[in-house]
């Protein structure tokens, strides 16, 4: 059977075996997908071994990302565009890097959550790898206006400094922000692509960022409201959403990199979605 893996450092926690798994069933694939841990300074060791032994594929978490991306000079648009890469796909031509969380975040928002993008207020919260590697597919979906908000503005403005031409090509207004500034502002979307979460803390926002239903997505995941959806939702947003469904979604896309075939995801997601909450 084909191998593919998933590769970090932690990794056991990860959902990715299960789901890839779950894909491969459901498409009649014949493939084996695993977690494979990676010391901290062997990552491209591991990937060497990997490839060696047979592996025809590695889906990448934290905290290589960056490594996957300098690891080859064949990149997929998206994954330039993120510089760093969440998928690695070995072929007779040496190691292609891709990047399909921001597709993943794209399709969660338009298919499952039903929330169309064209012409809508996006505000993206973050300035690092993960906004990066939102914004090519975001900006492709010509919102009227995509708003980068960072703690610091610096960071903020250089990030989108990087996404000007874009921006411009799909007719998208694009500007940066500190979280200050954004008093007085409204937003059809709010996507929290901080890690902020992780540690039970919030973006320092003002208050009143939300237009009439507006949806408050954080690319986290959790049993309950993380910090974020449970702060947007007393600040007055119509919906909120975690990224469960991002998860899926990459991994989805990763999937039909590799085999060329589209897995459902609804199933899928709905599965986790029962097991997250215990059922």
């Amino acid at each position: 059977m084909d191998r593919y893996a998933v590769i970090g450092n932690p990794v056991a926690h990860s959902k990715s075996p299960l789901i890839h798994a779950t894909f491969a069933r459901q498409t009649g694939q014949s493939m084996t997908y695993e977690a494979l841990l990676a010391p901290l300074d062997g990552f491209a060791a591991t990937v060497a071994r990997f490839r060696d032994a047979g592996g025809c594929g590695l889906n990448v978490t934290v905290p290589f990302k960056l490594e996957a991306h300098a690891l080859t000079q064949r990149h997929t648009p998206r994954a330039a565009a993120a510089g760093a890469a969440n998928t690695l796909m070995f072929d007779a031509r040496g190691i292609l890097a891709d990047n399909t969380d921001g597709v993943g975040l794209v399709r969660d928002l338009t298919h499952n959550l039903a929330t169309p993008l064209a012409e809508r207020r996006i505000l993206l919260l973050g300035a690092g790898g993960a906004a990066r590697g939102a914004l090519l597919p975001l900006l492709e979906q010509q919102p009227s206006r995509l708003t980068i908000a960072n703690r610091t503005l610096a960071k903020a403005d250089t990030l989108a400094g990087l996404f000007r031409e874009p921006a411009s090509h799909h007719g998208v207004a694009l500007a940066a922000s500190d979280f200050a500034a954004l008093a007085g502002c409204e937003f059809d979307i709010i996507i929290n692509a901080t890690a902020a979460s992780l540690s039970g803390q919030i973006p320092d926002l003002p208050s009143a960022l939300y237009a009439n239903a507006a949806l408050a997505y954080d690319m986290m995941y959790a049993p309950a409201d993380t910090p974020f959806m449970a702060t947007a939702r007393r600040h007055g947003a119509g919906r909120v959403a975690d990224g469960l469904g991002m998860l899926v979604e990459q991994a989805a896309e990763s999937f039909f990199v590799w085999r060329g075939v589209r897995p459902d995801t609804r199933p899928v997601l709905a599965s986790l979605r029962d097991w997250s909450a215990g059922g």
